[in-house]
């Protein structure tokens, strides 16, 4: 069987872990492949609500294996405190495998991001304060901690000690914070051993085993195209790639095996964190999608920052990651305007440009030029086929459709895993 790609169109937040839990008895595997703790899924079973962050959403289907791939960095407290909240609610936990590859965040991780954010002041990019980033760092300049080195306390203690050669440096003499023992370091991450060793695992060989077995393995994007440290709008954006591209190297599979790629969007757009957004809204309409839809982040409850929904994004997420699907979601929130606009275009400097401009100067001073369609006043929430939706819903959804670049195969329609109108098979 193919492997299948879910990934954030726009800036984060879609709805991925929704449409996970979606295929999700369908799958055999569900494996995260890049980020780390610094994004959050919502999924909401009956009256239930999970906020997953470090954890692939598939770990609440039952039947489905799993699978913290190599691509993604390890807040090994931050695995632990999920892990007991899950059990505490009865979710079984015990099918998850971790790569023996992944890099493991470290107490120092997460001071340097901390102390770099707020030594940057007018020029911070907005991170979550985690360590990811400055622990992708050290993954790319060959100094990471990574999960297999915790069951070796030599080597673990010889790379502490070379990590922190330099970082105590520039802790003490820039920052002006207190230096950081190794000892702490390695005591803290000796601490989790037992506990990890019969989760970790060669995943890229038991993936690959399973696509030739036949099984179905879903690969979850944290973060979203926007935020991909390649091809988001850098600088702000994540530290690893969040496209679907990134699931290839992120979990050991070869790029080949990946024929289905979902994109899901949100019906409007949302963001956080700094950066170029250029149909934010700073008025009323901002404040409805934002309380209408509950725009607080899963992992930090910062305010999300709303928009109009922007064709040109999905349209350039949808060639980025050659996008076969897309998921739209939160369609309900829109519910009630008499008006929708979407962006259509931008105009940047009295030049018109029909797709995402190239240079980041342009995107920043980008104005979006907008058509407008008819709202709709009716309650959506019930709706379970596309002709159950009022007509100007269904002239949105189709209008947002043709200028997206892909199909709408499903459609959001409230919070809960049935609230759906499924109009293509996503696994067909």
């Amino acid at each position: 069987m193919p492997a299948i790609v879910i990934i954030g169109a726009q800036w984060g937040d879609e709805g991925k872990g929704k449409a996970t839990d979606l295929l999700g008895s369908r799958i055999d595997y569900v494996v995260k492949f890049n980020g780390g703790n610094n994004a959050g899924h919502t999924v909401v079973i009956g009256n239930q609500k999970y906020a997953l962050h470090l954890l692939p959403s598939g770990i609440l289907t039952e039947g489905v294996t799993p699978v913290i791939g190599n691509g993604v960095v390890v807040d090994l407290e931050v695995l632990f405190d999920e892990l007991d909240a899950l059990i505490a609610r009865g979710v079984d936990v015990s099918k998850l495998k971790v790569s023996a590859n992944a890099h493991l965040i470290t107490h120092y991780h997460r001071t340097l991001d901390k102390v770099t954010e707020r030594f940057l002041g007018s020029r911070s990019i907005g991170t979550t304060g985690r360590g990811i980033g400055p622990t992708y760092a050290d993954k790319i300049n060959r100094v990471g901690i990574r999960v297999q080195d915790i069951f070796d306390e030599n080597i673990l203690r010889q790379k502490v000690e070379a990590a922190l050669d330099q970082k105590n440096h520039l802790l003490v003499k820039i920052y002006n914070r207190r230096a950081i023992s190794a000892d702490e370091v390695v005591e803290s991450l000796l601490s989790y051993a037992d506990r990890l060793r019969p989760m970790m695992a060669d995943t890229a060989l038991e993936l690959y085993e399973a696509l030739e077995d036949g099984k179905n393995v879903l690969f979850e994007a944290g973060q979203a195209t926007m935020l991909d440290v390649d091809h988001g709008t850098y600088p702000f954006v994540t530290s690893s790639s969040a496209t679907a591209g990134g699931a290839a190297t992120g979990s050991g599979i070869g790029p080949g095996r990946i024929e289905r790629v979902i994109g899901i969007v949100k019906a409007y757009t949302t963001r956080v964190g700094a950066g170029p957004f250029p149909t934010e809204l700073f008025d009323a309409s901002g404040e409805f999608l934002r309380a209408n839809g509950f725009e607080f982040g899963t992992t930090t409850g910062r305010p999300r920052r709303c928009g109009w929904y922007d064709a040109p994004i999905a349209r350039y997420s949808a060639r980025i990651n050659g996008v076969t699907d897309f998921v739209l979601t939160k369609l309900d929130v829109l519910t009630g305007l008499e008006t929708i606009p979407v962006c259509v275009a931008y105009d940047v400097d009295g030049v018109r440009f029909d797709e995402m401009p190239v240079s980041q100067s342009d995107f920043h001073h980008a104005v979006p030029i907008y058509e407008e369609f008819p709202g709709w006043s009716e309650d959506i929430s019930g709706a379970r086929t596309f002709d159950d939706l009022p007509k100007n819903a269904q002239d949105y959804v189709l209008a947002v459709e043709a200028m997206s670049g892909s199909r709408i195969s499903v459609i959001g329609v409230g919070p809960g895993r049935d609230e759906v109108v499924v109009r293509h098979d996503l696994l067909g």
